[in-house]
């Protein structure tokens, strides 16, 4: 077997165990499965799926960073919708993360463990996905100034802003504070308060 054909084989057996725990987690929580249950969901050793993951909190890593990419590049279509205005697709792009959240939230409710656990223990996988974000909100917000929209003195720390301001939107455990409506409502409000600050005024 050559080096390409061993390396493609070894993904395919990581995606299985990715598959296998997330089953797992999602039926029992993160906190009841063990990696000797896993590794049996798999047909293999607990030796041998040590040697794709070091620990449970790895597996669940990489399956917390499945869902981000998923949401970046939900993030990344509505950003690449020039069609649309840049306020529009801000407000949308507001929606899309509560959206997310919110049906993350209740069709996999027992996945709030592992994503609170990665949460805490791997604040890189955070940092990195928010670096990824800012930088898709930095270029919706050039774009809008580039249309003559917006007008700012610094994208960056309106993007970082606009991150930190959208956490309500963000947390899984959160979305049971509210009904679904009460929350579309609050990022209406938000965007809305937002824009007030960035639109260009138009002349009269």
């Amino acid at each position: 077997m050559n080096a390409r054909a061993r390396q493609v084989s070894a993904e395919q057996v990581r995606e299985q165990i990715l598959a296998a725990a997330n089953a797992r987690f999602m039926q029992f929580g993160y906190n009841k499965t063990t990696m000797a249950e896993i590794a049996r969901d798999c047909a293999m050793s607990a030796a041998n799926l040590y040697r794709y993951f070091d620990n449970k909190q790895a597996i669940a890593a990489a399956l917390a960073r499945q869902c981000l990419d998923e949401l970046l590049q939900l993030l990344g279509n509505i950003v690449a919708r020039r069609e649309q205005s840049a306020a529009e697709r801000l407000r949308e792009l507001v929606l899309a993360i509560l959206h997310y959240t919110h049906r993350e939230w209740s069709e996999n409710p027992r996945m709030n463990e592992m994503v609170s656990e990665v949460c805490e223990a791997r604040g890189d996988i955070v940092e990195e996905v928010h670096l990824q974000e800012r930088t898709l909100l930095c270029e919706l917000l050039r774009q809008g100034v580039a249309r003559g929209e917006f007008e700012l003195a610094d994208m960056d720390a309106t993007a970082s802003a606009l991150i930190t301001a959208t956490t309500l939107f963000r947390l899984p455990l959160l979305m049971q504070l509210y009904p679904l409506e009460v929350f579309e409502q609050r990022a209406n409000e938000l965007v809305d308060v937002l824009l007030r600050g960035i639109l260009k005024p138009q002349c009269p």
